[in-house]
């Protein structure tokens, strides 16, 4: 992939050295809290101040949106200590949230005696097939955290992603994966009449995700993709262009979360197969969205070449916004953009904030 240069450099971003000082302090605070708030809704407030920040957002606006994030979404403090949990318990906490300060005191402790890249490789294979907790929040907390480069929010991800881990399990051992093209997968759903016509058992993503999981025509599918040595270059451009096709909260999710898969796999031991998981998610989501068709690739080619506003633009949109998703969206699709050159990821980001049409 090209190294495509923008005005927006995500390494280079923050405008002072208070702002990065203050930043830390802010991270640091929210860390106390607990991972979601109420109704286990996703706390994204670690990493959407960092997002801000790498998009120019002075440290008086990132101090303005802390305050405003955690008094309108009333972010409670870390669930109360039950038990102490050690190398041989942890796993039985998983997806127990009344035990996220259990687990993420015991990933701190892990944390400071191994490390972050190393306890993230230790017990990846048992998270990854859970990377539907909180609706894949904690695998965008854990990529936040390496890019962070800070240790403390590897141990808080980790515990968080354990408490509200959500897998889907029971997928019969004999089914051998024979999938390799993520789109088809998504296509072929589209065929299926169970799969249509579904309702909501309530409006948030991860309830949805699980209820997938319980409906045979869907639970069918689950286990057939390979996980190949290119799967999530695979998945970004289908990602990208369901996006495009419908600019909906759930496939924004797909684009987003194949960002922070690239964060994440110089981390972990089989990143390819951490991708399968997250892609099972998406399958899942498509269908929450009517399972619409992709846009032609001459519909992508025209949305290329679109006249766009400046790089700053679009950030300072962003940055001015209360909306996390804004902020979310805009600062991987810069980063997106930056890995592979390919300019449809500056169009999403000036149609979420409104920039342009679409």
């Amino acid at each position: 992939m090209s190294q495509t240069t923008t005005a927006i450099q995500a390494s280079q971003l923050y405008r002072d050295v208070a702002t990065s000082a203050r930043l830390r302090e802010l991270i640091a605070d929210v860390g106390r809290r607990s991972g979601e708030f109420p109704d286990d809704l996703a706390n994204h407030l670690p990493m959407v101040l960092e997002a801000m920040a790498r998009l120019g957002a002075s440290a008086t606006r990132l101090e303005a949106y802390a305050d405003h994030y955690t008094r309108s979404h009333a972010v409670p403090m870390q669930p109360p200590l039950i038990s102490a949990l050690d190398d041989a318990t942890w796993r039985s906490a998983l997806g127990r949230r009344e035990r996220e300060g259990d687990l993420r005191r015991y990933f701190t402790a892990r944390v400071s005696k191994e490390g972050g890249s190393a306890t993230a490789l230790a017990v990846m294979p048992v998270l990854a097939p859970g990377v539907a907790a909180s609706a894949t929040h904690g695998l965008m907390r854990l990529a936040y955290a390496f890019l962070r480069h800070d240790d403390a929010e590897v141990a808080a991800a980790l515990g968080y992603w354990a408490a509200t881990y959500l897998a889907y399990e029971g997928i019969p051992a004999e089914r051998m994966p024979d999938a390799t093209d993520p789109l088809a997968c998504l296509m072929d759903m589209r065929a299926d009449p169970a799969l249509r016509n579904l309702d909501a058992p309530t409006h948030l993503l991860w309830k949805w995700i699980e209820a997938m999981g319980k409906l045979p025509a869907f639970r069918d599918r689950l286990g057939r993709l390979v996980a190949g040595p290119d799967f999530l270059d695979r998945i970004r451009p289908a990602s990208l262009a369901l996006y495009a096709g419908t600019m909906s909260f759930e496939a924004l999710h797909a684009v987003t979360g194949c960002h922070w898969l690239r964060l994440v796999s110089p981390h972990i031991g089989k990143p390819q197969s951490l991708a399968v998981h997250f892609w099972e998610v998406v399958m899942a989501l498509y269908t929450k969205i009517g399972m619409p068709l992709p846009p032609t690739s001459e519909e992508l080619e025209e949305w290329r070449h679109l006249s766009l506003p400046s790089d700053a633009e679009i950030a300072a949109a962003a940055v001015a916004s209360d909306d996390e998703h804004d902020h979310s969206l805009v600062f991987s699709a810069f980063e997106e953009y930056r890995y592979t050159g390919d300019r449809l990821y500056k169009v999403v980001a000036a149609r979420r904030v409104g920039l342009i049409a679409g």
